[in-house]
């Protein structure tokens, strides 16, 4: 094979990268920006061979413990459990919630040969065992994976005598109702809060 061919191949491992876009990337780099896809090539070397993840919440990090569960002035008794280190970072940028983490990087998906050991969850559970955390937060994905991995780890965490919460799903807002798919419209409406 072509070294051209196998740098359009190797561009196809990305997620939504098909043949075409990878054909263009590996043009427009060639062509226009050699200088750039030597760059990427060394920063893709460097973070596959330097990022790992940390032992503490799973996320990737450079260091044993990452900066997130190394700072003392978060709260340590409050864990949110996400499927994946973009959950995270979404929920850090929007949000003013201080305590850790626990990232799963998946859900449970059974026909996918994806169970508890792939997500972590001896780590989890020995994690709820010290005796730190006593409210989590179950922040998965509203798809029935994500339904179901919520509540595999809170029937974990109430075996444990822990506080479980879950994020609320439903209506965006600014949204319209008619507008909103009737899934999402049911658990909106089934998860309704009293106006104090």
């Amino acid at each position: 094979m072509a070294l051209l061919d196998e740098l359009i191949e190797s561009l196809r491992c990305l997620p939504g990268v098909g043949p075409k876009s990878a054909q263009r990337m590996a043009y427009q780099l060639l062509q226009r920006n050699r200088e750039g896809g030597a760059r990427l090539s060394e920063m893709l070397r460097l973070a596959m061979e330097r990022i790992g993840h940390c032992k503490v919440c799973r996320n990737f990090t450079e260091a044993e413990i990452c900066n997130l569960c190394s700072d003392t002035s978060r709260d340590h008794s409050i864990l949110c459990i996400v499927e994946s280190p973009s959950d995270m970072a979404a929920l850090e940028k929007a949000t003013d919630y201080r305590g850790l983490y626990f990232v799963l990087h998946g859900r449970l998906s059974p026909l996918d040969g994806i169970g508890p050991e792939q997500l972590g969850l001896e780590a989890l559970c020995e994690r709820f065992e010290a005796g730190t955390v006593s409210e989590i937060i179950l922040a998965t994905n509203s798809t029935v994976e994500g339904e179901a991995t919520a509540h595999y780890i809170g029937e974990l965490a109430r075996a444990r005598s822990l506080s479980v919460m879950r994020i609320a799903h439903g209506v965006p807002l600014g949204g319209e109702l008619e507008y909103v798919d009737g899934g999402t419209l049911s658990h909106a409406f089934a998860g309704r809060t009293r106006i104090q």
